[in-house]
């Protein structure tokens, strides 16, 4: 019979989240999730398998909590427009108040990916493809209800969104700041004739 496990697997997969996400993949070490975790590398990798593993299992529960929950939020509770709108604001907002400047864990391990790890880059790619069919599913909406304008296609429209995204999402590891990163929204948002930020480029 299997031994119980003595900890909270949900408080774990988030330890394990932040290492990953703060160091990167390659740059965590085993140290590092024994220090976030408070477990030793045996019960971890008992629990959880090796270390690819383990950040699969850190980076679903990372998008469970933010992008998953993110969208299922926005689209319940607010017009398509505004949907797209404040996944955008959100996202600026945590960017800047975000002093480790780690951007989003996803598109992080997007840019690591090896070219060899065909079964590790189509589950990116099916992440992304959520992001854009949002997009595309708010776009649609709008389009029917009358809160957005028809001015392209809702696929391209959608494309176009996802492209802006990850760029912020990239800007945001380099140089979060404010200006910045509601510049490279703004424009878009303003072609798609959706509402604006709402930001002021000084927030901090």
């Amino acid at each position: 019979m299997a031994r119980p496990r003595n900890f909270d697997e949900d408080s774990v997969l988030h330890a394990v989240a932040e290492a990953f996400w703060t160091h990167g993949y390659d740059g965590t070490s085993t140290r590092d999730l024994v220090q976030y975790t408070g477990l030793t590398q045996p019960s971890l990798y008992n629990a959880f398998g090796d270390k690819r593993a383990l950040f699969l299992r850190a980076l679903d529960h990372y998008l469970e909590h933010t992008l998953r929950e993110r969208i299922n939020r926005l689209q319940s509770t607010m017009t398509p427009d505004r949907a797209i709108s404040a996944f955008f604001r959100e996202v600026v907002e945590r960017s800047v108040s975000d002093e480790h400047r780690r951007g989003c864990m996803l598109v992080n391990a997007a840019l690591g990916a090896s070219p060899e790890d065909e079964a590790f880059r189509e589950l990116i790619a099916e992440e992304m493809s959520l992001m854009r069919a949002f997009f595309e599913r708010c776009l649609k909406a709008g389009f029917k209800s009358g809160d957005i304008e028809r001015v392209m296609p809702a696929d391209a429209g959608a494309t176009n969104l996802l492209a802006v995204l990850l760029g912020v999402r990239v800007l945001a590891r380099v140089d979060p700041k404010p200006a910045l990163l509601i510049g490279a929204v703004a424009p878009t948002l303003a072609m798609l004739k959706l509402p604006p930020l709402g930001l002021s480029v000084g927030r901090r």
